[in-house]
C-alpha cells in the first residue's frame, strides 16, 4: 500500500502525448504518482545478470504470497527495454503558462466529451460520490487530462517497462515494488503480462495508475471480479475515486474557487503554502466568483497563477489531494478548474496579466536572485516554488506588488 505521492515520472510518455505535445508550465516533468518515497531505505539488488535478477524479484514475491506459478507467468520472456530508459534519462521541462496550458488542455472539446462521459457513467459517478465522497466532475477532469477518456494509454510493455527499471540501478527501490505488485495482479488474473501496455514508468489505465495503486484502491465496477482500469471504465472510475478518498479528500469540500480581487489587497499573504481562514480573505475583499462564501471555516490559500492581473483563485484543503496526484502547480491548478467546469462552474476571468519572462530574462533573474541569497535550486528558467517564493520576497522588499509574477520591472529593479 502506498504511504506517499510524488510527481509523475510517466508524463511525458501519457499527458504530453494526449495532448500533442502540451507543456507543464514552469516547472520540472513530474514523476509517477503514488510511487512510494523510499530515499532512506537501502537500495534493492539491481543491476547484473538479468536472469538472475528476475529470479530474485520472483523468490521476493512468492516469499510475500505469491504463487511460484504467478511469479514464472509475470516475468517468463521480460526483456530490457531500451526506449524506456531512453525516456527515463531524457525528461523534460515545460514551460506553458497557466492561460496557455489550462485553455489547451480544458478545450471546449473536452468539456463536451466529459459531459457526454458524466451522462452515460452516471450510475457509476452515482456510486462513487456515495461510497467514496468524490465529485464526479473531479474523476472526470483527471480521465481527461491523463489519458483522453482512455483514448492514449502508452504503448509501452508494462511489465518490461518496470523490469527495466527496477533492475536499473538509478532508482530501483521506487520500481521494484511496483514489479512485485504486477505480479500480484497477474495472480488476480488482472493483468496479461505478456499484452498489457502503458506510460513507459509502469502506470497503466485510463487514469493511469501504478500496480500498488491498483493492488491498494482497486473497485469493480462493472462486477466482473476483476479490476481493469485499462478496458473497464467503470472499473477506471471506481478505483480513482477510492485512490483520491484515501488521500484525504473531505466530501462536500470545495477544492478550489475562482475569486475576484480588490486592488489593495496585501499580496505578499498570497501564494500555496501562506493558508488563513477563508473568511479573513472575504473580509480583504476577495470576493468569490460564484458567491458562495460559506466555506468561510476553511483554510484556504490565494494562488495567483499569473500574478495579481490574471486568473485568481482560493485553494481549500481538498487541493492537497491534486498535489498529491501531480506537484506540478500549473498541472494541479488546471486540473482542479477543470473538474470545477464539469461541475458547472463558469469559464475562469482572463485578466490581463503582465508579460512574463523568456527563458534568458527568467534564468537571469534567478542568477540575481541566488546572488542575494534565496534559495532558488537550479538557475534554470523554470518559475518553480522556490523561485516565486524569493520573487515575491524581493517585490515586497522594492514595494512591489508582492504577488510572485516575475516580470520585467522586477528584473530592472534588481
Amino acid at each position: 500500500m502506498y504511504r506517499t505521492r510524488l510527481q509523475r515520472l510517466a508524463y511525458g510518455c501519457i499527458f504530453a502525448t494526449a495532448l500533442s505535445s502540451a507543456a507543464l508550465a514552469q516547472s520540472p516533468a513530474p514523476a509517477p504518482s503514488s510511487v512510494p518515497s523510499q530515499s532512506a531505505a537501502p537500495k534493492p539488488a539491481c543491476g547484473g545478470d538479468l536472469a538472475a535478477f528476475l529470479e530474485g524479484v520472483k523468490a521476493e514475491a512468492v516469499a510475500a504470497g505469491a504463487p511460484q506459478s504467478a511469479a514464472d507467468q509475470a516475468l517468463e520472456g521480460a526483456q530490457i527495454d531500451p526506449k524506456v530508459l531512453s525516456r527515463d534519462r531524457a525528461q523534460g521541462v515545460f514551460r506553458q503558462t497557466f492561460l496557455e496550458f489550462s485553455q489547451r488542455t480544458v478545450s471546449q472539446a473536452r468539456l463536451d466529451i466529459g459531459r457526454q462521459k458524466l451522462k452515460q457513467y452516471a450510475d457509476v459517478f452515482d456510486r462513487a460520490q456515495k461510497e467514496f465522497g468524490v465529485a464526479p466532475g473531479i474523476i472526470t477532469a483527471f480521465w481527461a487530462m491523463e489519458t483522453d477518456f482512455g483514448a492514449v494509454q502508452g504503448d509501452f510493455n508494462t511489465r518490461n517497462a518496470l523490469v527495466t527499471l527496477s533492475h536499473d540501478c538509478r532508482r530501483p527501490e521506487l520500481f521494484r515494488p511496483q514489479l512485485i505488485a504486477l505480479i500480484e495482479m497477474v495472480q488476480h488474473g488482472d493483468l496479461d503480462p505478456a499484452t498489457n501496455t502503458g506510460a513507459w514508468a509502469g502506470e497503466i489505465g485510463q487514469v493511469q495508475m501504478l500496480p500498488e495503486d491498483i493492488i491498494a484502491h482497486g473497485a469493480d465496477g462493472d462486477g466482473d471480479a476483476h479490476i481493469n482500469v485499462k478496458t473497464s471504465a467503470p472499473d477506471a472510475i471506481l478505483t480513482a475515486a477510492k485512490f483520491i478518498q484515501s488521500m484525504g479528500f473531505a466530501a462536500g469540500q470545495p477544492w478550489i474557487q475562482e475569486v475576484s480581487l480588490p486592488e489593495s489587497l496585501p499580496f505578499e499573504k498570497s501564494g500555496l503554502g501562506n493558508e488563513i481562514p477563508a473568511s479573513e480573505w472575504f473580509a480583504l475583499g476577495v470576493a468569490p466568483r460564484d458567491g458562495n462564501t460559506g466555506f468561510g471555516n476553511l483554510p484556504a490559500a490565494l494562488v495567483l497563477p499569473q500574478g495579481r492581473k490574471g486568473p485568481a483563485f482560493l485553494t481549500y484543503p481538498n487541493f492537497k489531494i491534486y498535489l498529491e496526484w501531480n506537484q506540478s502547480f500549473i498541472y494541479t491548478t488546471s486540473a482542479a478548474y477543470f473538474a470545477t467546469r464539469l461541475s458547472g462552474a463558469p469559464p475562469y476571468q482572463k485578466g490581463n496579466p503582465e508579460p512574463g519572462l523568456d527563458d534568458a530574462r527568467m534564468k537571469a533573474l534567478q542568477t540575481k536572485l541566488q546572488a542575494l541569497g534565496h534559495d532558488i535550486g537550479k538557475v534554470d528558467g523554470i518559475l518553480g516554488s522556490g523561485t516565486r517564493v524569493a520573487v515575491q520576497k524581493e517585490q515586497k522588499r522594492l514595494g512591489l506588488p508582492a504577488d510572485g509574477w516575475p516580470t520585467q520591472a522586477l528584473l530592472g529593479a534588481l
